[in-house]
């Protein structure tokens, strides 16, 4: 699949990139993708969720009834999950939410996300460029011109430029990420993907490794 490189005026400079087929072309698996934002997403939970259960509570020790001839249920001291009232019996406690996925796994949900954008034409490819200083004013001139303003962008870039993500950083819309940060769960949220020209090489090496 070729696309052609523009410019940040939207201008085309008569360069074009040829997308990796083995990744942007890929049968896609969504079985992958499923797993793959599954761990994303426990991974940003704290898991620091806590109540206080029935045994946590101040109370006597003391047993309430014999053990049997009541013709009632045995029950301990006056904290016993049998009586009403009190806090929970098996409440939450803090926990870690995180799972292992194989690396291929991972690698195959990522080519499966690029592959869907791909496939949408979702996909601009811009040259390499840099702000010289942050100004938001200049980021969303950048997106008019890519046609992209009013939609939600993942911008992709080689490494990190703070005046690129500074510039980006309070618009709802636009995220900025690097080559090697690229995820699934990113690239399915946005609507456009915004690749800079040098950030193509950087991730096709990183893919098929």
């Amino acid at each position: 699949m070729e696309l052609n490189v523009v410019n940040i005026k939207g201008e085309d400079t008569g360069r074009k990139v040829t997308l990796n087929d083995a990744i942007f072309g890929i049968e896609p698996n969504d079985h992958a993708i499923y797993l793959d934002v599954k761990q994303y997403l426990a991974n940003q939970r704290q898991g620091t969720h806590k109540s206080k259960e029935r045994s946590e509570m101040s109370g006597s020790t003391r047993k309430l009834i014999r053990q049997k001839g009541s013709g009632g249920a045995r029950r301990g001291d006056i904290n016993s999950p049998v009586l009403v009232g009190g806090a929970r019996v098996f409440g939450p406690k803090p926990r870690d939410y995180s799972f292992k996925l194989n690396k291929k796994v991972k690698r195959l949900a990522r080519k499966s996300a690029l592959t869907y954008k791909a496939k949408e034409n979702a996909i601009v490819v811009v040259e390499d460029f840099s702000l010289e200083t942050p100004k938001t004013k200049d980021f969303i001139e950048i997106t008019k011109n890519l046609k992209v303003a009013d939609k939600k962008l993942l911008m992709v870039l080689p490494e990190k430029n703070n005046s690129v993500y500074l510039s980006a950083r309070n618009l709802k819309k636009a995220k900025i990420v690097t080559a090697s940060d690229l995820n699934t769960y990113g690239v399915l949220d946005a609507s456009n993907l915004v690749i800079t020209e040098s950030s193509v090489a950087i991730i096709e090496k990183l893919f098929n490794a």
